[in-house]
């Protein structure tokens, strides 16, 4: 890993909710959440520190929401708005570098290893620029890779920012819970711990052939993210893998008929955004994904299949056949083909042409 790179990840603090109370002043210091009513059965998208302090977090029920802070604001989801302010901040990051990678409309990774001033000071100069163009206030990280940059940014929220310099990469990782580290989640978390691993330096203390033994390749990325090694570039055009669209339903839908015509109006809608898209790819794979009453979630995909509504119908009635309970939401969707894996592809066949 060069010292040379400087990373930065800019993170808005609570995106959709600070918009909500800056265009509604009426809404500052209240609770405040963006998303689904609790009549509708919707999930939240987000919420400010406010309502934080009641436990309320993004993808929770609106419902179990109110019923830990009866009191909280929650706001529709106004897709466009936000478009149009992530629109104008990613203007910003424009003035400083071409290379941005957007992890979604509130976040970004940016190179500035071009530059010859600190990346602490031009962190700094982006979000005033922030502030001072739309109202929000946001965080940042600085480092030498991506993984060190995102722990970064989270340091010192809301509205500041932290730099994990190279000479300090050792110390800061030592101590640093394995959650920190990028591709673990809870599941992974659990399962380090039963092996009593709960820092960093609890994995710096395995040997990598260990580690190999117990988490396989997994096992080699914790052994180099544990030391804070991360060599992932930042990259400007991210390809995008799929495309779905889905609804949540007041009246959960209890037989293949409801979902079948259901799936018709998502078919509909799934059809312009495509359109909306405007790409070329090829769709290598169609799939369905349900969430039942109870929560829990299955997909099922198949590739092979013509983009038409009878080829989600004939999905959805396998998915009906596997589990017919009851469920609370219906989206489709499409896969597209992987460019990198057609070029290899193309690459074999040429290989083995006679």
């Amino acid at each position: 890993m060069s010292p040379s790179r400087k990373i930065i990840h800019i993170d808005m603090d609570c995106f959709y909710a600070a918009i909500e109370v800056r265009d509604h002043p009426e809404l500052r210091g209240e609770p405040v959440a963006v998303g689904g009513r609790s009549s509708r059965r919707g999930v939240l998208t987000t919420c400010n520190y406010k309502a934080r302090e009641f436990g309320i977090h993004s993808a929770m029920p609106t419902f179990q929401a109110k019923q830990r802070c009866p009191h909280l604001i929650v706001m529709p989801v106004r897709s466009a708005v936000y478009k149009h302010e992530s629109q104008r901040i990613r203007e910003i990051f424009n003035d400083y570098t071409d290379l941005i990678e957007p992890l979604s409309l509130d976040e970004a990774y940016l190179d500035v290893s071009h530059h010859n001033r600190p990346a602490s000071a031009i962190a700094k100069e982006i979000r005033r620029r922030i502030r001072h163009t739309t109202g929000l206030t946001a965080s940042a990280g600085i480092a030498p890779n991506k993984m060190l940059a995102k722990i970064a940014s989270d340091w010192r929220k809301p509205n500041g920012q932290f730099e994990v310099k190279p000479d300090q990469i050792n110390d800061f990782m030592k101590d640093l819970p394995v959650s920190k580290i990028w591709g673990v989640g809870k599941k992974s978390a659990a399962r380090l711990a039963s092996f009593d691993i709960h820092t960093c330096g609890d994995i710096q203390a395995k040997q990598k052939l260990e580690l190999q033994q117990h988490f396989g390749k997994f096992g080699t990325e914790l052994y180099e993210l544990s030391r804070g090694i991360d060599f992932r570039p930042v990259v400007s055009n991210r390809i995008r893998k799929s495309m779905s669209c889905e609804r949540t339903y007041a009246t959960d839908l209890t037989s293949i008929e409801e979902r079948q015509e259901h799936a018709a109006e998502i078919f509909h809608e799934l059809t312009g955004d495509l359109a909306r898209f405007k790409s070329d790819r090829p769709i290598s794979k169609l799939f369905v994904k349900c969430k039942y009453s109870d929560f829990t979630r299955s997909s099922i995909e198949r590739s092979g299949l013509p983009f038409k509504l009878d080829s989600f119908q004939d999905l959805l009635a396998e998915s009906y056949q596997r589990r017919s309970d009851p469920i609370r939401l219906l989206g489709l969707g499409v896969r597209f083909l992987d460019p990198e894996a057609q070029t290899r592809n193309l690459q074999q066949l040429e290989f083995d042409w006679p």
